[in-house]
């Protein structure tokens, strides 16, 4: 099994691929560069969406795990839909099935959410709803972290220290997220 996983430090912080790897026994390539859009993925004139349009022209993959700059559905949600609906549709030309890697609201109470002047609450509902759509729109399969993370923050520290990222178990709740979705399609197909 290959995964392709497209994204930003989202995705590469704390070697989450290699986890998702050990999980589910694939082989993970990840295109990620910090804080780049998944509309960077899509321009063949930078390095990034030169080296993702390759991989998605003459490779094959069976899953491709998708994931925006974090705050990307909110406050560009056109660009976001836009460059979901059109990396879908390469991925399964690739013969393979999306994923949304649906990513976390700030950490409540952080100086980042603070500054942007957002509740965590909305922060966290309006990705997941934004999320959630682009999945139904495209007939993609969707990864919630962000809920996992709204639904496990109280009681774990799944945040580095700038409020943004995860830390280590924050990764691994992302890995364990995405394999859990994979396993359950796997085990759904005839």
């Amino acid at each position: 099994m290959r995964i392709l996983m497209l994204g930003n430090s989202f995705t590469s912080t704390n070697h989450m691929p290699q986890m998702l790897a050990a999980l589910t026994c694939a082989q993970v390539v990840h295109h990620t560069r910090g804080g780049a859009r998944l509309s960077e993925h899509l321009n063949p004139n930078t390095k990034l969406g030169a080296r993702t349009q390759a991989a998605l022209r003459q490779e094959h993959w069976d899953y491709v795990v998708l994931q925006e700059m974090s705050h990307g559905p909110i406050t560009s949600s056109k660009s976001f839909f836009s460059s979901i609906e059109r990396l879908c549709n390469q991925a399964r030309e690739s013969g393979a099935l999306p994923i949304l890697y649906a990513t976390w609201a700030y950490q409540k109470g952080g100086n980042k959410l603070t500054a942007k002047g957002w509740k965590y609450e909305k922060m966290a509902r309006k990705l997941s709803e934004t999320y959630h759509k682009a999945a139904q729109e495209n007939h993609a399969l969707i990864a919630d972290v962000g809920r996992q993370f709204y639904e496990l923050s109280d009681t774990e520290e799944l945040y580095a220290h700038d409020g943004v990222h995860p830390n280590k178990r924050g990764s691994c709740i992302a890995a364990e997220t995405i394999a859990a979705i994979i396993q359950t399609h796997k085990e759904r197909q005839p």
